[in-house]
């Protein structure tokens, strides 16, 4: 199995998504000014692809079940949905391992 941070690079790069990709991308929804982006519209983007790549794969395995697609799409859809969750599972871990080491620190 790949690690966390493996997956979730070889997702970005499938997607597109890498750091700089998404901090290139004007966030109009943000109301952030040029340059300046928003943690939560990034997440919010992440989330929105997973979902995206989640309503691939039913649409390709319904579309194999009627006969009208390749269960070789299927599989790709599939793979794809799988290392976008995994994608968040580790950044989802990632931020509650900082938050507990940031709730350890002496105030």
């Amino acid at each position: 199995m790949a690690t966390p941070s493996f997956a979730a690079g070889a997702y970005a790069s499938i997607q597109g998504m890498g750091a700089g990709n998404l901090l290139r991308k004007p966030l109009a929804s943000t109301g952030a000014e040029s340059g300046n982006t928003d943690f939560s519209a990034l997440v919010g983007k992440a989330l929105e692809a997973t979902a995206d790549a989640g309503r691939k794969s039913d649409a390709q395995a319904a579309s194999v079940a009627m006969g009208r697609a390749d269960v070789v799409d299927v599989v790709t859809a599939v793979a794809e949905s799988e290392a976008a969750i995994e994608t968040l599972v580790a950044v989802r871990d990632r931020v509650i391992a900082a938050y507990e080491e940031i709730m350890r620190m002496p105030v």
